[in-house]
């Protein structure tokens, strides 16, 4: 009983030190420290080894260096994989099936591909897969939230940056089109057909030009000028597209949750500095205007949000409710692990605060007195009444959520 109580605990520890990284962990952050020092070495090495000199006088430093760096790369997504079952958003009760969602998440497969050439190439000499080497790179986008931003900001915006592209390649295959029918008769040789004329087309639509396929006619030189005043515009797309997506995401961040701040919210009120400081950094900000949808019913709950400022509709079933500064809601959904049965509304310009489910569960485990308030205010809010008379969550709904907050309510004591 005791091996596999410390058993438990060690996977508990592991699995902070290797994905919650709360601030106040040392362990976690020399950790994270040592595996982005790892990745960055590692590519500087791939870069290094292409220098004959270098890889010739080096050879057996790079070669020991890359089985090490592999080693630590396998040992940290074994790692992942066994622990990934503790993560909240996956089913706890088949550590397996949990484990298989977890391997196929974006972050498990980049994992994944950092170190597989490696192993490839002890059966195969195949000297492509040395490239995939630089996949290890990718690594760094669990580690820092600036390249965690900017593939928010992709995933975003995908969908117009995939109409862009459709625009840029109708466009490239449009202006080989018409300068192959200009220039082949001119240049046979050069201008071959409209793949060859491709070439061309990509680096005037870029503005590029370099040089080795160029128009001689009257005709195609003044089609040429046209390609390039419309390459300005239509590789600006992306850009444009990208500055807004990045302008949404410093919308979204343009407070700073801190200590200050939580004090004005009635269930941090009793905390003291230190506390304050490390719930602070547990919480992540979150703007929104007049209409702008928070939460939406059906969607998973992922966390509970806190009102530091403006006033949210929650509506439900046609019933609504309204919650202003100070207040909370989606608890629930966290509790009794189930989708959300509301839809909350922005009425005004709000501030909110997110607490996501791990740090929440972090939260009122490590803090009882606000988990104890958290919870009460939850369990009084079953019977809570809409402005029309009506209960906001069915009687079975109520019932089971209120069994679940009793039983979490006896375990916090």
């Amino acid at each position: 009983m005791a091996s596999g109580s410390e058993a438990k605990k060690f996977r508990r520890r592991l699995y902070e030190i290797l994905e919650i990284s709360a601030i106040d962990d040392k362990v976690s952050s020399l950790f994270d420290g040592f595996i982005i020092t790892m990745i960055l070495l590692n590519v500087a090495m791939v870069v290094l080894e292409t220098s004959e000199l270098l890889h010739s006088d080096y050879r057996p430093l790079f070669h020991w260096f890359d089985i090490f760096t592999i080693a630590v790369f396998t040992v940290e997504y074994l790692a992942r994989v066994w622990v990934s079952d503790m993560q909240s958003h996956y089913p706890r009760n088949k550590p397996w099936r949990a484990r298989l969602h977890y391997m196929m998440s974006p972050y498990a497969l980049i994992d994944l591909i950092a170190i597989l050439p490696f192993y490839l190439g002890l059966y195969w000499d195949l000297r492509i897969l040395r490239v995939f080497r630089l996949v290890r790179l990718l690594k760094l986008f669990r580690y820092s939230p600036a390249l965690a931003t900017l593939g928010r900001v992709f995933y975003a915006e995908r969908r117009a940056l995939l109409a862009a592209g459709v625009i840029v390649m109708g466009l490239m295959v449009f202006s080989a089109s018409i300068i192959y029918y200009l220039e082949h008769e001119a240049q046979p040789e050069v201008f071959a057909s409209i793949p060859h004329s491709m070439w061309w087309a990509m680096a005037t639509l870029t503005t590029v030009g370099y040089g080795d396929m160029a128009p001689v006619t009257t005709a195609g030189r003044a089609f040429g000028g046209v390609v390039m005043v419309c390459g300005l515009g239509v590789f600006a797309l992306p850009v444009g597209i990208l500055a807004s997506g990045f302008a949404a995401e410093i919308r979204d961040r343009e407070f700073i949750v801190n200590k200050d701040l939580l004090g004005q919210v009635p269930i941090f009120a009793d905390l003291g500095p230190l506390p304050l400081s490390r719930v602070a950094g547990l919480l992540k900000a979150r703007i929104f205007g007049p209409s702008d949808v928070i939460a939406r019913r059906g969607d998973e709950a992922d966390g509970m949000f806190i009102i530091l400022s403006g006033e949210v509709e929650i509506a439900t079933d046609g019933r609504k409710l309204r919650m202003a500064s100070g207040e909370f809601f989606g608890e629930l959904g966290l509790l009794a692990e189930r989708r959300r049965n509301f839809t909350a509304t922005a009425r005004s310009r709000c501030q909110l605060m997110m607490l996501q489910k791990a740090d929440f569960l972090h939260l009122i485990t490590e803090n009882p007195d606000i988990g104890r308030t958290i919870l009460q205010i939850a369990l009084d809010r079953l019977g809570a009444f809409g402005a029309d008379g009506e209960v906001l969550i069915d009687e079975r709904e109520m019932a089971r959520s209120r069994r679940t907050i009793e039983r979490a309510l006896q375990q916090l004591g």
